[in-house]
């Protein structure tokens, strides 16, 4: 009979590369860099890890990840599902350690998205020459769609729906600009975001991420060998894993107003973790807002809101740090970056050293969290894969 994940793993490492327009690195430096604080965090060397996940959407083969490490022929797998790779890696890496296998893993996301030639994800995901893209076929061109389609189901009117989505890109922005790692470190007002240039209507710049550098890492063990390296070590309640049919890029009916991939990995990780109600349980998200309507959509896909009423969430400030159920206290995408590869991993991280009482700026600290929740989804509309960990304190 199948088992839950719950409280067999624990995260006892978490390291952060710099994110941003790494121009002085290589992504193996960038390995290097999350890695080496991941593994001094848990206070293990190098030679105590007996094998190692990697994430990354344009590095192939483990030796991303053996080479910069000279991990010295240790078993090292790649894992690539799109924006849910490191995600995907964490779970494929937990269920070792769960299974007896390994003792000590090493995960590892990272990605050199500048060194690409492209300004942004190319459609079809490959590198292509091409400077002109259609409408439809480019992740801020589907994505406009999700946002007219939201705007005209729940009656929003252009500017009620633009300003509902600028409000997301300040608080993204506010806490963004608290992290000494994020990419884009600055406040934006709502009417710098509302008045931007149009990136695909009616996605403003402010309403995309960037494109960004960077490299994230864990190191995990089994619950039971957690104390050896630490008190305070954080434990896995659940993972989601969802891989859509992908016909809503066919259907014509496909409303773009809810993501179904995250809402069947929300039920697989809820189970696991043994959630009734998350917006009550839970003590913060981060969801993969790649544009600011990705972040609206995915929140009221994982049940934390009510379908259609997001806008009263945003609106009350709920989403705030202050507020009911903090969303992207990080930064989020939007303003932390996504190297594709590493944001799952980086977003494990936030969620582990806010638990720990540990976040790199105290303003930006929650006081008493019991749980988070992380969620990245890969692919475009109608097109998903969507992974989802939950991370919470022992007990």
């Amino acid at each position: 009979m199948a088992e839950s994940i719950k409280d067999k793993v624990a995260i006892i490492g978490t390291g952060c590369a710099k994110f941003g327009e790494r121009w002085d690195a290589g992504f193996a430096d960038l390995v290097i860099e999350a890695a080496n604080e991941a593994l001094a965090d848990a206070k293990v060397e190098l030679n105590d890890i007996d094998a190692g996940w990697v994430a990354s959407m344009w590095q192939c083969t483990g030796a991303t990840l053996a080479l910069p490490l000279k991990m010295q022929f240790k078993p090292v797998s790649r894992i690539e599902n799109a924006c849910a790779s490191a995600i995907d890696a964490l779970r494929n890496a937990a269920f070792s350690v769960a299974a007896g296998v390994y003792d000590l893993v090493l995960v590892v996301g990272v990605e050199k998205l500048k060194d690409m030639g492209e300004g942004g994800l190319p459609p079809g995901g490959m590198p292509s020459a091409h400077t002109v893209y259609e409408a439809d076929f480019t992740a801020p061109g589907t994505f406009a769609l999700a946002a007219t389609r939201y705007f005209s189901k729940y009656g929003l009117t252009p500017a009620e729906g633009k300003k509902m989505l600028g409000m997301i890109s300040v608080k993204s922005h506010h806490n963004g600009a608290r992290n000494p790692k994020a990419h884009l470190r600055m406040e934006v007002t709502l009417e710098k975001a509302m008045n931007a240039p149009i990136i695909a209507w009616p996605l403003g710049l402010f309403d995309c991420c960037g494109v960004t550098d960077g490299a994230a890492a864990a190191v995990i063990c089994r619950k039971e060998d957690a104390r050896k390296f630490r008190d305070d070590y954080a434990l896995i309640k659940g993972f989601g894993l969802s891989i859509g049919p992908g016909m809503g890029a066919v259907r014509t009916d496909y409303d773009y107003t809810i993501w179904q991939e995250t809402v069947y990995a929300a039920e697989q990780a809820y189970k696991d973790a043994g959630i009734k109600n998350p917006r009550e349980e839970l003590s913060q998200i981060e969801v993969h807002d790649c544009f600011t309507i990705a972040e609206l959509i995915a929140v009221e896909s994982l049940g934390i809101c009510e379908r259609g009423h997001a806008k009263e969430d945003i609106e009350s400030g709920a989403w705030t740090q202050e507020g009911e159920i903090p969303v992207n206290l990080s930064g989020g995408l939007k303003s932390f970056g996504h190297p594709i590869g590493a944001s799952g991993v980086r977003e494990v991280a936030e969620v582990v050293r806010q638990l720990q009482g540990r976040a790199d700026d105290p303003s930006r600290q929650l006081k008493n969290p019991k749980m988070g929740l992380v969620h990245n989804q890969g692919g475009v509309p109608g097109k998903f894969m969507a992974g989802i960990a939950i991370i919470g304190l022992p007990g």
